[in-house]
Parts: structure tokens; sequence; C-alpha cells
């Protein structure tokens, strides 16, 4: 019996042992776990954090430009402009044709002791292709209309300016109206902006009367300028080319053609007093 003491208290203190490893084995697994849930969530952090990637833009929808001189039939130049200089037009200078064109005809119609008429019309085309950093084609020339049309009515100068919007041209268009008095003439202008997808078509078109002769009415001026705007844009659609369109029009790389109402010099006394300035196309 007094043997049989020590060696219980033998047993207890064995069984205690593994008791101990258990809880110290225990700890360990706790620390181990949040541990990996700290690693878990620092790999889930770093896989959220990539950018998605942008959606590729639309393409445009013309890669290129008719040329502005043919882009108005002869019959109409020949409506509008009486007597032109150059029946073909003048074109105006551009570094890329297939970016932007312009192209201008003036002339004047002598009447004798019944007076002149002197008229004056341009077209400029603008097509603007698709950038993934700048966006598509057609909104970059939606902002480019915008632009044009303040800028067409801010015109130095110019009295009685209305402008509004002219159905049946391109996908949208406006037509700006307004008096000017140059050179101690009354001109008329019409001028009318319009967008067909990625191309915006810009034409003016302004007339006067000269040695007594009335000056044309501003309802003639614009209906003669709203039928050449429609010509121009058609010719966008039956000669341009279609498909994704990348080129982007450089700023001020075209030089235009002499400006509305300055008729080329050809030694005529009449002519050198039609100097009546429009507002000049980008």
């Amino acid at each position: 019996m007094h043997r049989s003491a020590p060696r219980l208290s033998r047993i207890l203190a064995c069984a205690a042992v593994p008791l101990m490893l258990v809880a110290v084995g225990c700890s360990s697994d706790s620390g181990s776990g949040a541990e990996g849930k700290k690693n878990a969530g620092s790999s889930s952090s770093g896989t959220g954090s990539t950018k998605p990637t942008k959606p590729a833009v639309e393409p445009a929808k013309f890669t290129d430009l008719p040329d502005a001189c043919t882009s108005i039939a002869k019959k109409t130049i020949a409506e509008l402009v009486p007597e032109a200089k150059k029946k073909g037009g003048t074109a105006g200078r551009s570094s890329d044709l297939s970016v932007r064109g312009s192209c201008s005809w003036n002339g004047l119609d002598d009447k004798g002791v019944k007076g002149s008429q002197y008229r004056w019309l341009d077209v400029a085309f603008t097509r603007f292709g698709s950038d993934q950093s700048l966006g598509s084609g057609a909104a970059r020339a939606t902002e480019d209309y915008t632009k044009q049309i303040t800028k067409e009515k801010a015109s130095e100068g110019a009295q009685k300016v209305a402008a509004a919007a002219a159905p049946g041209i391109g996908d949208e268009a406006t037509a700006i109206t307004y008096s000017l008095n140059k050179t101690d003439e009354d001109f008329e202008n019409a001028t009318i902006v319009a967008r067909t997808g990625n191309v915006v078509v810009t034409l003016t078109y302004n007339g006067a009367g000269y040695a007594g002769a009335k000056t044309p009415s501003a309802a003639d001026i614009l209906k003669d300028a709203q039928k050449a705007a429609k010509e121009a844009v058609a010719a966008v659609g039956a000669t341009a080319g279609s498909g994704s369109a990348e080129a982007t029009p450089p700023a001020g790389d075209a030089e235009k053609t002499p400006s509305a109402g300055e008729p080329e010099d050809d030694g005529k006394k009449d002519d050198k007093k039609a100097s009546a300035k429009a507002t000049a196309k980008s």
C-alpha cells in the first residue's frame, strides 16, 4: 500500500504531458490560421486592383473624302455662281486631302447699266478617325460640328444672325444666316454646317448687288446654300471609302482659298470692289 501512492503520482504526471502538448499545438494552429487568412486577404486585394480593359471604340464610317471641287454638280455651280472665274473652282491647300479639303468659286455677273451680281461659294470637309484615347470618329465629328456652329454665329460684323435646323442634310445640319456690310455693299450670307458619320461639311454661300443692282434676298441665298450642301454631303457617301478610319485631322493643316467676297484679281474695277469677307473655314 505504501508503494502504490508514488506509482499513482508518476502515472498522473505522465498523463499531464500529452495534455500540455495538445494545448501548445492548438495555440500554434491558431496562429497559422490567422496568418493564412491575412495572406489570403492580401492575395484577394492584389487580384481586385487589376484595371479592366476598355472596350474598343466604334470604327469610323468613312476613310476618305471626295474631291471638294467636284463635290457639287457643274450645273449647280453655274446656277449659284454665274460667270464664275474658275468653273472648276479653286482648291484649298491641305497636307492630307483624305482628312481635310476645300474648294471655292466666285464670280461677278455684269449686267452693264442694270448693275452686277456678285456670288461666292465655298465648301469644306473635315474627317475624323476613331481613336481609343480620343473616342469614335462620329463622336469627335459631333463635337466639331457644334464648335463650327458656334463659330459661324459669332462671325465678325454679322447682323441679324439666325440659326435653325436644316433637316434632310446628313445626320444633322444647322443653317446660320446673317447680313454683312462690306465695301459699302450689303451682303446676304448663309452657312450650312452638316455632319454625316465622322465627316463635318461646312458650306458658305453669299452674294451682293453692285452698281445699283438689288441685294439678293436672304431666302434665296439660304435656299441655294441648302441645295449645294445636300450635294456636298451626298458626295461624301458616294465617293468616300467606308470602314475603320484612324487618321486624325491636324490642326490648321489646310489653307483656305480666297475669303468670301474677295474675288481673284483679274484687273476689273468692279471685281476689286468685291472684297467683303465672310467666315473663313478651318
